[in-house]
């Protein structure tokens, strides 16, 4: 038995930060969670919110755009809805799904080319 003492731990406590994306993992999923937005609604943004939000300020920054933009149009849906009993509702709910298709795919590109994007007409919930 020696009587030196055990090294220290390493700084930041026994599991570390999280580890980091590389650029390039950054833009790839960036990019599929606006992609993912138009097929699947709110539901990547969410979770790429939740799950990548410390990886990156790419990431984090596009994640948040992304919700804050699901979330808006889910909004936007559940009035297109409510109103569609008024013919109205249907314009809504049309403008809304042009909406989310073109804006998306523009996201995307940006997010691909490792530029930061916001989304026009888009309420800030988070940040």
């Amino acid at each position: 038995m020696s009587d030196s003492a055990p090294p220290p731990p390493p700084p930041g406590g026994p599991y570390g930060s999280p580890a980091q994306l590389s650029p390039a993992d950054e833009k790839l999923w960036a990019t599929l969670i606006h992609v993912g937005g138009i097929l699947f609604g709110f539901l990547p943004a969410l979770i790429g919110y939740l799950v990548l939000k410390d990886k990156g300020p790419f990431i984090r920054a596009h994640t948040a755009t992304a919700l804050n933009f699901q979330i808006t149009l889910l909004i936007a849906y559940i009035v297109g809805g409510i109103l569609s009993l008024v013919i109205i509702g249907v314009f809504i709910l049309l403008a809304a799904w042009v909406l989310s298709i073109v804006f998306g795919i523009i996201a995307a590109m940006k997010a691909n080319q490792g530029q930061f994007y916001t989304y026009p007409l888009s309420i800030k919930f988070v940040s």
